[in-house]
């Protein structure tokens, strides 16, 4: 689509730390939600504290010790945003949901109904607010979802600055969001010219904020001397083109107010869904979650004969008794398979779980694409990255899921940690995306202090193997508090086996954790033995007691 193509008029509502909101913390409470042992969300009180996002566990706590940790569940987050939904419905026929905490809408129809753009704004976080007490909320108008994102993050830091001023002069219930001040909403102009101008100041940090564009190209961009958005679409489309290619382009095009709209969408034809009538109704989520992964697979087949992906998606599930459940999904790079078993997740169990419940069970399921772009697909390099086989490894997963069931098939997520067990958790494949691992992996380049250099060990014991450690007279070796030991280690045995003898070791390499915490403390030392039959052992003691924890090959 080109820039001669205008803007949809859109709405933005906003809900920032959505996750810490999901998770019933009071904005009154010091409380923070946790992901790869970084902080994602946290409430009014803990940011008045100087907690931020991005911090590490340990910093927060230190800023903040009376901080209390959430661990991050995006079930419970879709699940609790769904209230959010069915409030906000109630004036607008169709939303869109990119992610638990944002609705998106078109604004012509509500506005034209309830009295202009910002009567309808306030209404809508008036009912939001309402849904969701002790919410903050932003709400944004503007010409495409880029400009209309902007405008609903500036009214939400808007209302989270007016709930901070109420807190230091109201009683504690008002300042807890209840009967404090609707929000102002953000409204930017209609217009190509308007929308530049408002966001030609803002820092070339908003594309990866707001805009989804990679962070080496902002950060391209950035060292290139190109410090806000208007100093990129200053800048001729050719060639920014020519030196970024199409996701340059795509970044000019959004900075100069233009379509945000990724390039090539187009509805596809009515007769494009997919749907499935149950004989018996279904009360229960996991048989719906189940007949939802063979609707997207059947879906995604069609559009991956024609070359296409879809990045909209309504989902339709309606009950014995006519009641129905309607939520339009979306997604700029498209959802996969994985993707939309999520989404249907997330808004079926909000529904079934809303209060009072339903009055019957699902007898009708219905997935129908409401927008699609050509799929341009992923070149797999040589070394390094995405090859074929990893191709191969998503198909089996998701074959073997489909026979047992996603709930027994387990998939990695990194989450960081000192021990090399504690860098990776499991979970069920239909809470991950199998077919773009790349988020799920993905290990962040902030070290972890204390942890072990590499190379990891190649094995990792389920359960640590009960050893002992050696001096030369056959004396079991102590190590005090400090990281000393009573003698050098000479021979190791394992889970009373014959003692190997040690060849080389290295070590020790003291470890406190959680110290704030009775129950979860641990303080132990870390040791790697080599011995005489060849193997490389990773040993820790912890209360005088020998423990074999993991193997390199």
């Amino acid at each position: 689509m080109g820039d001669h193509q205008p803007s949809p008029r859109l709405t933005v509502v906003w809900c920032p730390d959505w996750s810490v909101v999901a998770a019933g913390a009071s904005p009154l409470e010091p409380a923070a939600v946790l992901h790869a042992n970084r902080v994602v969300a946290r409430t009014p009180a803990a940011a008045a504290a100087g907690v931020h996002q991005g911090h590490r566990r340990r910093e927060a706590q230190r800023i903040c010790p009376v901080l209390r940790l959430i661990d991050h569940d995006p079930a419970r987050d879709g699940r609790a945003f769904e209230a959010a939904a069915r409030s906000v419905a109630q004036m607008v026929p169709r939303l869109e949901t990119t992610e638990p905490g944002s609705l998106t809408f078109l604004t012509r129809g509500p506005a034209r109904y309830f009295g202009g753009e910002h009567d309808m704004a306030q209404r809508v976080a008036r009912l939001v607010r309402e849904a969701v007490p002790g919410a903050c909320v932003g709400i944004g108008i503007g010409d495409g979802r880029f400009a209309a994102g902007i405008a609903a993050r500036r009214s939400a830091s808007q209302s989270a600055s007016q709930s901070a001023s109420q807190s230091a002069s109201q009683s504690a219930s008002q300042s807890a969001g209840q009967s404090g001040r609707v929000p102002e909403p953000v409204i930017i102009d209609p217009g190509i010219a308007a929308t530049s101008a408002y966001l030609s100041p803002l820092p070339v940090s908003t594309l990866l904020v707001v805009g989804g564009i990679a962070a080496g190209t902002v950060d391209l961009l950035s060292r290139l001397g190109l410090r806000c958005l208007g100093d990129l679409a200053a800048l001729a489309g050719a060639d920014v083109l020519a030196r970024f290619g199409p996701v340059g382009a795509f970044a000019h095009r959004i900075a100069s107010g233009g379509d945000d709209r990724p390039p090539g969408t187009a509805a596809p034809p009515p007769e494009l869904f997919v749907a499935l009538t149950f004989d018996e109704p279904v009360h229960m989520l996991d048989p719906l979650v189940f007949a939802a992964k063979h609707l997207a697979q059947q879906l995604h087949g069609l559009l991956a004969a024609d070359g296409r992906v879809c990045t909209r998606l309504v989902v339709c599930a309606e009950t014995e008794h006519g009641e129905r459940s309607e939520h339009l999904w979306y997604r700029p790079n498209g959802l996969s398979v994985a993707t939309i078993i999520e989404r249907v997740r997330w808004q079926l169990d909000g529904w079934i779980q809303q209060p009072g419940g339903l009055s019957g069970g699902v007898v009708l399921l219905r997935l129908i694409p409401d927008e699609v772009r050509p799929d341009d697909g992923s070149q797999l390099g040589f070394w390094g990255g995405r090859s074929e086989v990893d191709e191969w490894a998503a198909r089996a997963v998701a074959r073997v899921a489909g026979l047992i069931g996603g709930q027994q098939v387990l998939v990695p997520v990194w989450r960081g940690g000192r021990q090399p067990g504690d860098a990776y958790t499991w979970v069920s494949v239909d809470q991950a995306d199998v077919a773009e691992p790349t988020e799920r992996l993905a290990v962040t380049d902030m070290p972890w202090p204390g942890q072990l250099p590499a190379p990891s060990p190649a094995t990792v014991m389920p359960e640590a193997l009960p050893a002992e450690v050696f001096d030369a007279v056959g004396r079991v070796v102590r190590v005090n508090g400090r990281g000393g030991l009573s003698a050098l280690p000479h021979t190791v045995s394992v889970q009373g086996r014959a003692a190997q003898a040690i060849t080389a070791w290295a070590g020790p390499w003291p470890l406190d954790e959680r110290w704030w915490d009775p129950h979860q403390h641990r303080r132990m030392a870390r040791f790697q033995f080599t011995t005489d039959r060849g193997a490389a052992l990773l040993a820790v003691v912890e209360h005088q007691q020998w423990w074999v924890t993991a193997i390199w090959s």
